[in-house]
């Protein structure tokens, strides 16, 4: 099993910036790709960005440019640099692990609020 944590999350102002971690613990020699995904009230689970464990990246069309994903193996963690922040992208943000025995495991979600 894998178990993620997911600290970072908070009110910031329109434009701001905020990193969220995932750090994982557990069968971390399993993790093939690490991802954040996000959901406002409302809308669907949507994938925001993935890296790989060969830390190759992916990010959604509205993130490119303003957020970035990398990885510490060091540290077991997957980060999540969210600059010039918009009002849409205020949702709760999940960290999904999926390993190569094609199990998927999910942090609880840390709440992103962009507001004045």
């Amino acid at each position: 099993q894998v178990h993620l944590l997911e600290p970072g999350g908070g009110l910031v102002q329109p434009g701001g910036l905020l990193r969220l971690l995932c750090a994982a613990s557990g069968s971390i020699w399993s993790i093939n790709v690490t991802g954040w995904y996000r959901q406002a009230p409302g809308k669907q689970r949507e994938l925001v960005a993935q890296i790989t464990s060969g830390g190759n990246t992916n990010y959604v069309d509205s993130v490119k440019g303003r957020f970035t994903i990398s990885r510490d193996n060091a540290k077991n963690t997957v980060y999540l640099q969210m600059n010039s922040l918009k009002p849409e992208d205020a949702a709760v943000y999940y960290c999904n692990t999926h390993t190569y025995d094609d199990m998927d495991y999910w942090g609880k979600g840390t709440l992103v609020t962009v507001s004045s």
